[in-house]
């Protein structure tokens, strides 16, 4: 399995020198153009398993502008794999071309299943699976978001030697994945901060059959309403922040756990003297998609040059 792959650097944010922290955010997001972010941490111990077991076939899952789905049709086409994906939403069969994420997958040769969100639900159930290969024939599946022992082991390596000076490690949370791997490799000094990007407290059970340290959070004060929700503050942030450090955040995770950061800094959440990391989780390609439902409502939209 080859990528081109980038290093990701730990890039400084200014902070008024008031609050007394120090604040970095490690650029996953420029470490692929495509399978960027947490996306290639996942896939690239679960690419190497389905090389190393003879399979020609990714079959994943995930809804309208999953970032997961832009991923692994992208990783398979590069590495040679064909790809099928379950949509969430029969609606969407006959708009491909109105979905920037969708849209990008078929041009990365993706085969696309659509189905109802009550069909969706039973995605892990073996009859549903069943049926799929029936359907599709052999294929090794990855789950929906890329979350297994596998990516768990990717996320490990997001960390590196020189983190080690960080007191905070944050990351947005979705399936859990990504921060399970962050708190496995995180250093006894450092407590690990997690941003679900959903309601609910639920997660805190998921990340806890991952892991065996509890120097790990969950602040989840910054959903802004659930998965895929947004409003004015947030979009008004993320443009703030771009021009203010030219870094660009996505809507879903990212930018809600950098307006909860600056929030708490605000507060006097961290200690003086803090070194604060925020993983950047890639996640770009969804900002096309939020724009198209953010100018339907005639809201401001996220800037993206």
């Amino acid at each position: 399995m080859d990528f081109k792959l980038e290093n990701s650097i730990n890039q400084h944010l200014a902070l008024p020198k008031k609050f007394g922290v120090e604040l970095f955010i490690k650029r996953e997001d420029q470490i692929h153009p495509f399978v960027s972010g947490n996306k290639y941490r996942k896939l690239k111990y679960n690419l190497q398993e389905a090389e190393k077991e003879g399979f020609k076939t990714l079959l994943t899952f995930g809804g309208a502008f999953s970032n997961h789905i832009a991923a692994v049709a992208s990783a398979g086409k590069e590495l040679g794999f064909n790809t099928i994906g379950i949509i969430r939403g029969d609606e969407l069969e006959d708009k491909i071309n109105e979905n920037s994420t969708l849209q990008f997958a078929h041009q990365n040769s993706m085969r696309f299943k659509f189905v109802s969100r009550d069909v969706y639900r039973n995605k892990t159930s073996k009859d549903f699976l069943s049926g799929l290969k029936e359907e599709f024939g052999n294929f090794y599946l990855i789950p929906e978001g890329g979350t297994n022992a596998l990516a768990i082991k990717g996320c490990e390596e997001i960390l590196t030697l020189e983190d080690k000076q960080f007191d905070y490690v944050c990351c947005a949370v979705g399936t859990g994945g990504t921060i399970s791997g962050i708190i496995n490799c995180s250093k006894p000094s450092q407590q690990v901060l997690g941003f679900p990007a959903l309601k609910g407290d639920f997660l805190r059970q998921d990340i806890s059959k991952f892991v065996t340290k509890s120097s790990w959070k969950l602040i989840t004060d910054y959903h802004f309403g659930g998965y895929a929700k947004t409003n004015e503050d947030l979009v008004s942030f993320i443009n703030q922040f771009k021009a203010d450090y030219k870094v660009s955040l996505d809507p879903i995770y990212t930018g809600k756990m950098l307006f909860g950061i600056f929030d708490m800094v605000k507060q006097g959440y961290f200690p003086k003297g803090s070194k604060i990391l925020a993983i950047h989780t890639g996640g770009l390609q969804g900002i096309e998609g939020m724009n198209a439902l953010l100018k339907k409502k005639n809201l401001p939209i996220i800037i993206t040059n």
